[in-house]
Formats: structure tokens, sequence, C-alpha cells
């Protein structure tokens, strides 16, 4: 077997993302393709390239004398194809390239952009995982993020990136069954929840380490499962489980979305560009598109509209009216 770019890229994936599964993901790979990549690697050059820990994996002493040698060769190539895709843009037009994490604000994001930037090519890109798209952003293969990141399991942001915070803390509410005894308050509280089923996604960056960490402050230890959101909608409305939610989120029929009590769980939301790649005047426009969409999705969600209501200094601009003055806010500290 010989060696070839592709090859050298995958050992530097599982090296930054420290798991085999999370390097899938961001090459866009199934784990059981990948995993049979590796050993076909490791059986070419004649030993283990990475200790499989529980925890993830860590290189070998084999395996970081090849990732000295891969990583110039991967970022070489990945600035070929940069220079490249940049003289593809300069002779085709402007293009604007934007990555997000699944949010409800996204849709009104993109919509305001095309209708600023109308003779701009814009594309978008979603991600579970905050930390492969900051990366894409520092590679150049997106101009601008907007991701969320877990309390209690920060993201490694790469270097040299700029951040503008749309909100330093957004509670994190919970979608449970209408059936629920809860359902029947406006506030929940998480011993309320002790007893239930819980479904969290292991694949979103931080999200199992937060709700692990907000577990252990409150003394719980609920039955978890894992999964996707989309199927944990489907499971709340059928009674199965409860799931953390954003309080943007809209309820189905048979499901009830509720604030918990101290907001426990939160995310810190931000937008990220590298210096350089965007004009000032432009990333301004970008971040106020931004705050705008998610201004709107926010006050349109009743439960979320009440706990803004109730904490006015949550966000950067000025919560709509319902009749006199806006309520003025900021950044909370």
């Amino acid at each position: 077997m010989e060696l070839e770019v592709r090859h050298l890229r995958a050992l530097c994936a599982i090296a930054e993302t420290g798991s085999v599964r999370k390097a899938a993901r961001q090459l866009g790979m199934t784990q059981p393709s990948l995993t049979t990549q590796l050993r076909r690697i490791e059986n070419a050059l004649g030993g283990q390239l990475f200790f499989r820990e529980r925890t993830g994996s860590r290189p070998t002493p084999l395996g970081h004398t090849v990732l000295c040698r891969a990583r110039p060769i991967v970022a070489d190539m990945r600035a070929l194809v940069e220079e490249v895709a940049a003289a593809s843009v300069r002779a085709q037009g402007a293009r604007l390239r934007i990555g997000g994490t699944s949010n409800r604000a996204v849709p009104g994001w993109l919509r305001r952009l095309r209708l600023r930037f109308p003779e701009t090519d814009t594309a978008i890109r979603i991600d579970v995982s905050a930390g492969a798209l900051l990366r894409m952003v520092v590679a150049g293969q997106l101009d601008v993020a907007f991701v969320h990141e877990v309390h209690g399991a920060p993201l490694r942001v790469p270097d040299g990136l700029v951040e503008r915070e749309l909100i330093r803390r957004e509670p994190q509410f919970m979608a449970l069954p209408v059936t629920h005894p809860a359902a029947a308050r406006a506030v929940v509280d998480l011993a309320d929840l002790a007893a239930d089923q819980w479904m969290v996604d292991p694949s979103v960056d931080g999200e199992w380490e937060g709700l692990r960490r907000v577990f252990t402050a409150a003394g719980l230890n609920p039955r978890v499962v894992h999964g996707d959101y989309l199927t944990a909608g489907d499971l709340v409305a059928a009674g199965e489980v409860v799931t953390p939610c954003q309080p943007t989120s809209r309820p189905r029929h048979g499901m009830a979305i509720r604030p918990l009590r101290g907001d426990p769980l939160a995310v810190r939301l931000f937008m990220a560009y590298r210096p350089g790649a965007l004009e000032t005047a432009t990333a301004d426009a970008l971040f106020a598109d931004l705050v705008a969409a998610y201004m709107e999705v926010a006050w349109a969600s009743a439960a979320y509209r009440q706990w803004l209501v109730r904490h006015d200094g949550a966000l950067p601009l000025p919560l709509p009216s319902t009749g006199g003055d806006a309520v003025m806010t900021a950044v909370t500290p």
C-alpha cells in the first residue's frame, strides 16, 4: 500500500480530534471506513500509530514521528487547494461560505445575507461539530461560522480567529411529553426529571460532557440513551424520553417545552472568522444580520420570550416592544 495525501490527512484528523469517530465525521466518512483505513496504514508502516483508549485515540511514539512529517505535507496541500480555490473565486465572482451548528436562527441569517449581498454566491454548511466548523474557517474552507459552546465543556478554538459573541449564556430548555407531571408547571426542576430516561446526542461537541457535569452537580444519575435530536423529538412526543433543547425550539404535537429552574444547562453562541479574510464592514454586517435573525426566532418562542423578559440583560439588542418602549439590554457579564 502506497501512502497518499488522503491517508496523511486522515492521520492528522484523528490526532487533532482525538477520536476516530470525530475524525470520520470531519472527513465525511463513516467510522468503520476510517477504522479500516487506519489499520491498512498501520500495516503498511509496520506499527501501531494510535493508542485506542476509552476516552479516545492518542498517538504512539511511532505515530508522533509519522505526524511530524505528515502535518507539513497536509498543510502545503491545503494551501495549494486554497490558492486554486481563491483564483477560481476571483474568476467567477464573489462568494460567501458560512457554516453553523444547528440553530433556528440560521435560516433567517441566510435569508438576510442573500438580500444584503444579492450578487454574492452564498453557501451554507451545517455540522453537529462546532470544532470542525472552526477548523474549516482556519483552513479557509469557510469564511465565517456561527457555533455554540457548551458551558463546562469548552471548545478548542483555534488560534487566529476573531470571535463576535452573540449571547454569553443561552439557557437550554427541556422537551418533555405533555403527559409528564412537570409539563403542568411553568418552570421545571432537574429533580422533577430524575426518574426519566434522557436522550442526548454525543456527536455534538461538548453536549454529553456538559450534561454529565450538571448531573454530577445536582447529585443525579438518570438513565441516559444516545441518539440524534430528530429521533429524540419523536420519542419525547411518544412519552419515552426527555431531552434538552434550544429555547427557540417549537413544540410538536405531544411535546411541551419548559425552562429549567436556575438554567443549569447553557451554551455560549458566537460568530468566528479569520482576520483579513473578511473586511471589518462585512463582518459587522454579518453579525448584525445574525443578531436580527436570532432576535426574530427568540421573540417568536413563547417560553423563551418570557425568559428573556425576566432576564433583560441577555441579548445585545433591544427586545421587541409589546406596546411601550423597547426593553434595552446589554450582554450579560
